[in-house]
């Protein structure tokens, strides 16, 4: 049993969506991760869970990751860090005049997070640099990467997938396909690893936020393989065992665009649910429009897994009100 704390509020909700289902077709359901608590929730908090147990075993007084200036993962892990009286190192993409006010950021500061920019160079060399400088200043840093996905964070999602076929079963409600946003892979990978251990013999369907298709196939195959190894249940995958659809990138990661807009103002207005302008929002629009074209028929029963992300809409908000 690998070394686990209780961060999030679980069992998240199952929920029919059923004025969405009339407008569009197939039977439409949501599986509420934006509901996890945590300083407003998200899917990292169920990543985070392994990631933290592990930063205490290794008796660890810093914290550090990255991430872009409205990253979900930082505003969580900076909550959990709070929470567990640890220090926390955010280190983002860009420069602090550049970005968007409000959102993630803001709560990374309400959080007592220390914010470094990274500039010209890559977080993950910022981040490196500065896990050495704690190191030298006595310090125990644990260093998290991009999203949290590596095989320890992404086991909180194959546990997510035994979750949710609980609910399912207990609701008399069998799932076609899964639809979930993809970007550095780990919840995705382990849907799918949980998928193979649990017996879910429907799709999950990784809506690219901005990685082309080889590349997140090959990043959640591996994922998902060293996943189910982890939990002691090896199988092998191999990227072309991963369903994923890159056909929504938009104008790039962070950049809204109409079918986002669409996608976060139907959510809102059929069924009282807020998703973000990056990755739910940009899932969204996938499925809407994989309905629309016929490729999710209306006989199937579709799960769409919410990861939260909620605070990035304060940020984008001229957008939003075009």
């Amino acid at each position: 049993m690998l070394p686990r704390l209780h961060l999030a509020h679980l069992p998240t909700p199952l929920e029919p969506l059923p004025r969405l289902s009339a407008a569009l077709g197939p039977r439409l359901w949501i599986k509420r991760d934006d509901q996890t608590g945590l300083a407003a929730g998200g899917n990292k908090s169920r990543k985070l869970e392994f990631l933290l147990a592990e930063a205490q075993r290794r008796e660890a007084d810093t914290v550090l990751t990255v991430g872009g200036p409205q990253s979900n993962h930082c505003r969580q892990t900076a909550a959990a860090a709070a929470r567990l009286g640890l220090r926390c190192v955010l280190v983002l993409g860009g420069h602090a005049g550049q970005a968007r006010a409000g959102g993630n950021l803001l709560l990374d500061h309400l959080l007592g997070a220390e914010v470094v920019w990274a500039g010209e160079r890559t977080r993950e060399a910022v981040m490196d640099e500065r896990a050495e400088a704690e190191r030298a200043a006595g310090r125990q840093p644990y260093a998290i990467p991009l999203g949290g996905s590596t095989a320890l964070g992404a086991a909180g999602y194959a546990l997510a997938m035994a979750e949710l076929l609980e609910q399912a079963r207990a609701a008399g409600v069998r799932f076609d396909r899964v639809v979930v946003a993809s970007s550095s892979g780990g919840t995705q990978a382990g849907l799918v690893a949980g998928a193979r251990l649990h017996g879910f013999e429907g799709e999950v369907l990784g809506i690219s936020i901005d990685e082309e298709r080889a590349a997140l196939q090959s990043t959640v195959a591996r994922l998902a393989a060293e996943t189910a190894a982890l939990l002691g249940q090896p199988h092998a995958l191999a990227p072309g065992d991963i369903s994923v659809d890159t056909n929504y990138l938009g104008g790039g990661y962070g950049v809204m665009g109409q079918p986002e807009r669409e996608a976060i103002r139907l959510f809102a207005l059929t069924e009282g649910i807020l998703l973000d302008p990056v990755y739910t929002g940009r899932a969204a629009a996938g499925l809407l429009d994989l309905v629309r074209r016929g490729t999710i028929g209306r006989g199937e029963t579709v799960l769409f897994w919410h990861t939260g992300g909620t605070p990035a809409l304060f940020a984008y908000a001229d957008e939003l009100l075009k």
